[in-house]
């Protein structure tokens, strides 16, 4: 029975739940939206899913074709490369503005959203390519805090659409069993806050610059080795 709530909120918890879906890799690369499926699992008409994937769509998580309805964003090599390039212009302008108007509030808030992160990682010597939703959430909640006092609405939705898309990415080169880096996003994380804390607006560019483009690295590396997503077999079409 759908639920008893304003339209809007019915529109934004259907959105939500998708988008969780997606950046937690519930949802495949190119995997195909089935919306009747969605409708029952979520006890709403098909107007309000149908609403919901459209935002989703134009934040590029959902992609959507004529005649065959939505789907999951596809991934490529042109693509990733393309979005990291954006990314980076984007994080370090939100980064850089976010240091310089940040307060004694906004590094409390940056270092407790550190601390979160670090709480949530895997015990030492877990060998598992099961996702870690806590530490996904913990991931993101700390880049969010890193730009938060950046003042422009805008450009803090724009971050974190761009940052939620290159997730995508990571959980397919983690699905398939990708070779591990060897790197230390700890240690990356960490620097990142000290950077931030102490206001070295230079420093912390350098260092989100670096990381992003390391993860980029890290994937390219993964599409060498198992295949871009875009030449695997596609999710046979189904009913919506």
């Amino acid at each position: 029975m759908p639920r008893n709530t304003q339209g809007p909120t019915l529109v934004n918890n259907v959105y939500g739940a998708v988008k969780d879906d997606i950046c937690m890799g519930r949802l495949r690369p190119g995997q195909r939206l089935h919306l009747g499926e969605i409708c029952k699992a979520q006890g709403v008409s098909l107007s309000v899913v149908r609403e919901a994937v459209t935002r989703l769509a134009a934040e590029r998580l959902v992609k959507s074709r004529p005649q065959q309805g939505f789907s999951v964003w596809p991934l490529s090599v042109d693509d990733l490369v393309d979005l990291t390039r954006v990314r980076i212009e984007i994080e370090t302008l939100a980064l850089r503005e976010s240091i310089a108007k940040g307060d004694l509030a906004w590094e409390s808030e940056v270092v407790a959203a550190h601390h979160r992160l670090e709480g949530t990682v895997r015990p030492p010597g877990t060998v598992t390519d099961e996702p870690n939703y806590a530490w996904m959430r913990a991931h993101s909640d700390f880049h969010a805090a890193l730009a938060s006092a950046c003042t422009s609405p805008l450009l803090k939705q724009l971050r974190q659409q761009l940052f939620d898309a290159a997730e995508l990415y990571r959980h397919w080169s983690v699905s398939l069993g990708a070779s591990r880096s060897k790197r230390e996003p700890s240690r990356e994380h960490r620097q990142m806050m000290d950077a931030s804390i102490a206001h070295d607006a230079e420093l912390g560019v350098k260092l989100i610059t670096e990381h992003i483009q390391r993860t980029t690295n890290h994937l390219l590396t993964a599409f060498q080795e198992t295949g871009e997503p875009e030449d695997r077999p596609a999710e046979r079409p189904g009913r919506s």
